[in-house]
């Protein structure tokens, strides 16, 4: 599971650099221009790049909170993206990325759902050794 963080981590953080570049990429033309097509200011890129490059990082660290955070912030932008392109008509070989990639982090939002909504407002708890672990009970013999 460790690995598929990293590589979908890799996909938006990847996602995000190419918001920010200012030309062409090396898969598309340039989204300063795709977001203007789109409907949206070209500044909206940058917002986009920034959502999907902060939740890239939160989804690698190893914590079920950031990435349930980072994984809902990622269905909150490819629901915009799936959206955008049903709106505007764009084939479907342009635009089944979004759709895939918003039912995968669905999937990973679900997977890492808190079992209470305070606990991601809670400071993490430090982990202590297991009630059963020799490094426990020597603490007590001791």
């Amino acid at each position: 599971m460790t690995g598929l963080y990293w590589f979908l981590a890799f996909e938006f953080a990847l996602g995000a650099v190419t918001k920010y570049w200012p030309g062409d990429t090396f898969v598309s033309s340039a989204y300063s221009v795709k977001f203007v097509e789109w409907g949206y200011p070209a500044w909206m890129r940058f917002v986009v790049g920034a959502l999907e490059g902060v939740a890239a990082v939160l989804l690698v660290i190893p914590d079920k909170r950031t990435r349930f955070v980072g994984a809902t912030t990622l269905v909150l932008v490819l629901t915009g993206a799936v959206t955008t392109h049903i709106v505007n008509h764009d084939p479907a070989v342009e635009s089944w990325a979004a759709p895939t990639h918003l039912v995968i982090m669905g999937v990973l939002a679900l997977a890492n759902w808190p079992a209470d909504w305070r606990d991601l407002l809670r400071p993490s708890q430090p982990r202590s050794p297991a009630r059963g672990s020799s490094r426990a009970r020597t603490r007590v013999l001791r």
